[in-house]
């Protein structure tokens, strides 16, 4: 792996940057007081991220989108990881699984997304399904030639601002050698189809601004021309497209450690007690030492994990651990940055104390540190026979 970036790589970053700090961060406060974002707000987002030309920056070329390549679109993400969850939704990245429509379904969907006239949301998870995706109880039968969904989906983020959502439900159930096991197929399916209604979740205390919503689905009828890939192949179509999404929440992370670790390091350099800087004391001074590394480690096995990808190398053990990493490292340096700030780092009026309630969820969404662990090991003992 090359450690230098490109001069494309390094306008991204960049102009990100700049964008985040200029157009993102004057916005925060207002956000995490109302826990809403006005939809004027979001638009006007939209607009100037298109008009920087970065808008749908992971959807390839051929589509209209930017083409980054996985090593670029992570720098990317890294540092809209600085902004607010809330905010940073509306730059714009379709789900890359929408690549998988077919002509008719691109243009009435992945080719609207990627200019912005629509958003999509990913519902997968159940209130009874998580981590365990074929355990899902959403089901699509056949009624007459159509196919009629009912059950919940939760957790589903910014569903509220979603003009479609991608959805996966059992269609059934197949043999396999390990026994039987649900068919799960994916739908594309419009907000305003009848049977399909959308419902705010749960008030979390992660990301105040970008909602989770209750999907339900009751009699929802949707067409044979609304499944995304095939039917009953849902499974095999999430590991194609989504397991890199694993990948974004590892640089966010990142991203969102070391805006924490320059604030924690500022006040550490210019807090004085007993006659000089806080900074000078080792119970300080070694918490910045410990932040700056484990952040640096985890910055290099995020990108590790994207250049593997750009080489046509498999790289789900490295995303599995630089998702791992990256979250429970984001969880020890806000914990550690509220330490350096003492009380008032648990004050709204510092800012931290956000950060510390937002690093909860990472470790939960987009698979558990748990499934991670999973992951990792069991690609480590398949090599040993095991």
């Amino acid at each position: 792996m090359n450690f230098g970036l490109t001069p494309e790589q390094e306008m991204v970053v960049s102009t990100v940057r700049s964008f985040v700090e200029n157009e993102l961060y004057p916005l925060e406060a207002e956000v995490e007081r109302t826990g809403q974002v006005p939809a004027e707000v979001g638009r006007e987002i939209m607009r100037k991220v298109q008009e920087v030309g970065f808008y749908a920056p992971n959807i390839p070329e051929e589509f209209g989108g930017g083409g980054l390549d996985h090593l670029t679109f992570t720098l990317l993400e890294r540092e809209l990881g600085r902004a607010s969850y809330a905010l940073s939704v509306f730059w714009g990245r379709p789900s890359n699984i929408l690549c998988g429509c077919n002509e008719e379904q691109r243009q009435r969907y992945l080719l609207p997304a990627v200019r912005g006239e629509k958003i999509d949301c990913l519902a997968m998870t159940e209130p009874e399904a998580g981590s365990d995706v074929r355990s899902m109880k959403t089901t699509a039968r056949r009624h007459g030639g159509d196919w009629m969904i009912d059950g919940t989906k939760h957790f589903i983020s910014h569903a509220d601002l979603a003009d479609f959502a991608i959805v996966f439900v059992a269609t059934g159930s197949e043999e396999t050698k390990a026994g039987p096991k649900q068919r799960i197929t994916c739908f594309l399916v419009d907000r305003d189809t009848p049977g399909f209604e959308i419902r705010p979740g749960y008030k979390s205390v992660s990301h105040r601004g970008y909602h989770n919503c209750i999907l339900n689905f009751d009699g929802c009828r949707v067409a044979d021309a609304q499944i995304l890939g095939e039917e009953g192949k849902g499974f095999e179509l999430m590991n194609t497209w989504l397991y890199a999404t694993r990948l974004t929440v590892a640089a966010t992370s990142v991203g969102r450690a070391r805006r924490v670790f320059d604030v924690a390091a500022d006040w550490a350099a210019n807090r004085r007690q007993f006659g000089q800087p806080i900074g000078k004391f080792q119970g300080t001074s070694f918490k910045l030492a410990d932040m700056a590394t484990e952040i640096d480690a985890a910055d290099l096995l995020t990108l590790n994990g994207a250049w593997l990808l750009d080489q046509g190398q498999d790289a789900n053990r490295m995303i599995a651990q630089a998702k791992l990493f990256a979250t429970e490292m984001l969880a020890r340096v806000t914990d550690q940055a509220i330490q350096i700030f003492g009380g008032m780092g648990l004050m709204e009026e510092t800012g931290i104390e956000r950060f510390w309630r937002d690093a909860r969820v990472e470790r939960i969404w987009d698979g558990t540190s748990e499934i991670q662990r999973h992951i990792i090991s069991r690609d480590i003992l398949r090599k040993l026979g095991a």
